[in-house]
This record gives C-alpha cells, sequence and structure tokens, in this order.
C-alpha cells in the first residue's frame, strides 16, 4: 500500500473512532443501551444560562455492583407536543463505581418545555467475577 493510501486509511480510522459506532439519537433511538433503566437512575435540574441556553446538572446512580466507564448522557429539549427542539450527548466523567454515583453536566441545550435524559451508553468494567446479566 503506498503512503497515501495509508494515510487515507489511518484518517478514515481515526474519524470512525472519534464518531462512535455511527448511530446518532432520532425519534425511536434515544439510547444504545436497550434495559439501562435497570442498571442506573438519572436525577438533574436544569439551569439558565448567560446566554439564555439550558444547562442540566445532575447524577447517574449505579443501581449494581459492578463499575462502568464511559457512560456518556442523551439529553433532548422537547417543545409541548413532544417534538425534538434540540439534543446533546455528553460524557460523564471519570468511572461510576458500584453502587456509586458520578456528577455530570450538559451545556447548551435550547429552551424548551420539557427535557429528557437517558443512558446514551457506558461499557462494563471488565472483573474477574463476571458481569452484569
Amino acid at each position: 500500500m503506498s503512503a497515501a493510501g495509508r494515510l487515507a486509511l489511518i484518517a478514515l480510522l481515526a474519524t470512525a473512532c472519534a464518531t462512535g459506532n455511527g448511530v446518532t439519537p432520532s425519534e425511536s433511538t434515544t439510547t444504545l443501551m436497550a434495559g439501562w433503566e435497570r442498571h442506573f437512575t438519572l436525577e438533574w435540574t436544569v439551569e439558565v444560562e448567560q446566554d439564555g441556553t439550558r444547562r442540566l446538572r445532575g447524577y447517574v446512580q449505579n443501581q449494581h455492583g459492578e463499575a462502568v466507564e464511559q457512560v456518556r448522557v442523551l439529553a433532548r429539549a422537547l417543545d409541548a407536543p413532544g417534538a425534538v427542539m434540540g439534543q446533546r450527548i455528553s460524557w460523564v466523567p471519570g468511572t461510576v463505581g458500584g453502587f456509586g454515583r458520578a456528577y455530570f453536566e450538559v451545556p447548551n441545550l435550547p429552551p424548551a418545555d420539557r427535557y429528557l435524559l437517558t443512558v446514551w451508553d457506558y461499557t462494563l468494567v471488565q472483573s474477574s467475577s463476571g458481569g452484569w446479566n
């Protein structure tokens, strides 16, 4: 393979890694992890920023003894009938320990009638004792 071909392949792979698995939120896709509700609870508040946007601040609570990392949440701003006016995926910093909780923020959401927050995805920290069922 030529140097230019290798460079193009590296650029393509880097782009694919940066964008994840290519699935984006839609009306029917609000998570990549079916059943996340059995493993986590979310609590949050909505704050008005100086520029008029909204910021969600809250905690993700791990309901199981296994730690998770690379947790992302999807925040959606909805109008009165439920149409999506804006959405953002944000990282939860660090690892969420077993039965622990972690703080997160989702900035730059538009003003809305209500907000919907889901766990978009996460990675189970592998241990010798196995994983969730």
